[in-house]
């Protein structure tokens, strides 16, 4: 029976948040939270493979106590336990910092019940780094399969996964070693409609939380900004486009107006 745990995250709605024009920073309260995409297939391709081979799935994230929302959306697409990790001390955290608490609480979770397989989206929509499913199991010391578009087949018997991971131009197919890390495309499945039972299963759920002092063998400069050497000095929103010109006249006026508006965009010739 495989034991398998998606990592996911809430993040802020990226099509509908803002920027603070004063501070340059996300307005994070003008967008709800939701799941992040790429973690809802994570968490789909996790149930789908527990259909095919039984076993069980489990979900873990870090973040503030509101995130408990996201791991009942995983409850509703078929995930049969929740873990998050809560604590001021997580605050701040880069991807690396991240990815240590992250392999903290999936060593406490292994204690409880060993993992056959971890699999993580590709990346947040909030960061857009890819980072963090790396850097899990480059701490635990696992194979990372980033990219998949395909799951061949998990055999825990024998103690292996096929895969097809995404290239530019085509897939290549890949054989790991159990335990390893996936990192999923968009692509490797249709997110299912959740049916009633888990929805009011999920409803009621309450997931297991724990603080940075219910880990083991934590050390606490490697968390929340501390942990973090990424700084971020300045985050600005990208101008907004400004509306073309409309040329006029015969052909050769067109060519001449616009060999004038070129030759005063120096910039582009330097």
């Amino acid at each position: 029976m495989l034991h398998i745990v998606a990592c996911i995250k809430q993040v802020p709605d990226t099509k509908i948040i803002k920027m603070n024009p004063k501070t340059n920073t996300m307005d994070r309260a003008s967008a709800p939270a939701i799941l992040n995409p790429y973690d809802a297939h994570a968490v789909e391709e996790a149930v789908r493979l527990k259909k095919k081979y039984g076993g069980t799935v489990s979900v873990l994230t870090m973040g503030p106590p509101p995130a408990v929302k996201a791991i009942k959306k995983c409850i509703e697409l078929g995930a049969d336990e929740g873990y998050m990790i809560s604590d001021r001390a997580f605050a701040g955290a880069d991807t690396l910092a991240t990815s240590y608490a992250l392999t903290k609480a999936l060593e406490k979770i292994a204690k409880q019940r060993p993992i056959d397989l971890i699999i993580c989206g590709k990346m947040t929509i909030d960061g857009d780094t890819g980072q963090v499913g790396p850097g899990i199991a480059r701490r635990l010391n696992i194979p990372p399969l980033t990219g998949i578009n395909k799951v061949v087949e998990v055999n825990k018997e024998k103690g292996y996964a096929i895969v097809h991971r995404k290239l530019e131009d085509g897939y290549e197919v890949v054989k790991s070693q159990l335990p390893c890390l996936f990192t999923v495309e968009k692509d490797i499945n249709d997110i299912s409609f959740a049916p009633l039972p888990n929805m009011i299963k999920a409803a009621r759920y309450q997931p297991t939380i724990w603080t940075a002092d219910d880990l083991e063998n934590v050390d606490r400069k490697q968390l929340g900004l501390k942990g973090s050497p990424t700084i971020v000095s300045k985050v600005w929103a990208p101008p907004k486009p400004e509306g073309g010109k409309i040329l006029t006249g015969t052909k050769e006026q067109q060519v001449d107006e616009l060999l004038s508006i070129l030759l005063e965009k120096k910039e582009l010739f330097s």
